[in-house]
């Protein structure tokens, strides 16, 4: 059972990761679009909202994996205590 639990654990993380990936990018380009649409800019906002998109997405994603690998730090130590004088395996 502890393996079904891990493997949802590691597909909810890749869920969100792609998530936290594409989202930036889908938000930037729709307000390139509203922008398009409503204040009359032309096409050329299209090209600096995508890269504003990719920025922030890679930004978001950077910073869940850093989380990940925190997480997964505590983990390792959890499972690696050491030993010391008063404590013996």
């Amino acid at each position: 059972m502890k393996n079904w639990a891990d493997m949802l654990k590691n597909i909810t993380m890749l869920t969100q990761f792609g998530l936290s990936f594409v989202t930036p990018v889908f938000l930037c380009l729709a307000l390139c679009w509203w922008l398009n649409i409503h204040m009359g800019v032309g096409a050329w906002v299209y090209i600096p909202g995508f890269f504003f998109g990719l920025g922030g997405s890679f930004m978001v994603a950077y910073k869940l994996y850093l989380k990940i690998m925190e997480e997964q730090k505590k983990e390792d130590k959890k499972k690696h205590k050491k030993v010391s004088f008063n404590r013996h395996v």
